[in-house]
């Protein structure tokens, strides 16, 4: 497509608001969704190693009573 000036491509024949909300959200959740990602990464590998401490722990208490 072919526009005469800067307005007239962000206003896009008048579609211009839903076009560029649309590539703003767009923007958004491909910033959002890797933070988001490595924020459950983090609380996983988290809640893994206090399972793994309790776990070892409790072997240890075990092995102490024997």
């Amino acid at each position: 497509m072919y526009w005469n000036s800067l307005a007239e491509f962000l206003a896009m024949g008048k579609h211009g608001v839903y076009v560029w909300g649309s590539v703003g959200v767009m923007a958004a959740l491909m910033v959002l969704e890797p933070v988001l990602v490595i924020k459950g990464q983090r609380g996983l590998v988290a809640r893994l190693r206090r399972q793994f401490r309790a776990e070892n722990a409790e072997k240890t208490s075990r092995q102490e009573k024997r």
